[in-house]
């Protein structure tokens, strides 16, 4: 701080004070700082209400930040997920055949949407020239609890993990989603395994592992009956 005739002075709590006297109105245009401010209006151990009141806004304030910085992170994410979902769907509807489907389902849910492990089991009487082949019969008695026709999320039984990836994937798995893939009739499941006991627990949002496993069953048939041509 520099006085009128060039001198430096320190700053201190007087010469505040005697700033604000000379000053009298300067809060009424600082707001922003009258929220950081501390001002007591208290004599002893109690405590004004305006002083309370103070420290209720001022909390909520920082609740309401935090509050929107999570709604702000939830909605980057969901716009991502929307992206890799749309992408990935027109890639299924490009598939012309069983392998191009599976191979685009399989690649985009590893590379992109960065799942650990996926388990995709197509049900048919007789092995399929592509991928995992289980009857609905044996399915039914092993992972009935899982074909209910929505995401099922969370620890699984032994026995329904390799089902579903295999004995030697079933090991590492700590938590599942799992998804039927059915359009009047059931025709398939897919899940997605992790490792980590909380990445698909019960509160994780299955919208997107739903809305494509939708896609799929649609497109099924036509593609089932075509390697049987």
């Amino acid at each position: 701080m520099t006085d009128t005739q060039g001198e430096v002075k320190i700053l201190d709590d007087a010469l505040v004070a005697d700033y604000l006297r000379r000053h009298p109105n300067f809060f009424l245009a600082q707001d922003d700082l009258l929220a950081d401010l501390k001002i007591p209006h208290a004599r002893g151990t109690s405590v004004s209400l305006v002083e309370r009141q103070m420290a209720v806004l001022r909390q909520r304030g920082l609740d309401m930040r935090s509050r929107l910085t999570q709604l702000l992170e939830v909605a980057r994410d969901n716009d991502r997920l929307f992206q890799l979902t749309r992408d990935l769907t027109l890639q299924l509807l490009e598939a012309d055949s069983l392998e191009a489907l599976v191979a685009a389902l399989e690649d985009s849910l590893k590379q992109k949407f960065k799942v650990e492990f996926v388990g995709l089991v197509f049900f048919a009487q007789e092995p399929l020239a592509v991928g995992r082949t289980e009857t609905l019969t044996d399915a039914q008695k092993k992972i009935s609890g899982l074909l209910v026709g929505i995401p099922v999320c969370g620890a699984l039984r032994e026995s329904e993990l390799q089902f579903l990836f295999g004995e030697q994937q079933a090991q590492s798995i700590q938590s599942a989603a799992v998804i039927s893939i059915a359009h009047k009739e059931k025709l398939g499941v897919l899940a997605l395994g992790s490792e980590n006991p909380q990445q698909y627990s019960n509160a994780v949002d299955t919208l997107f592992l739903d809305y494509i496993a939708q896609v799929v069953a649609r497109l099924l048939p036509t593609l089932l009956a075509s390697t049987k041509n």
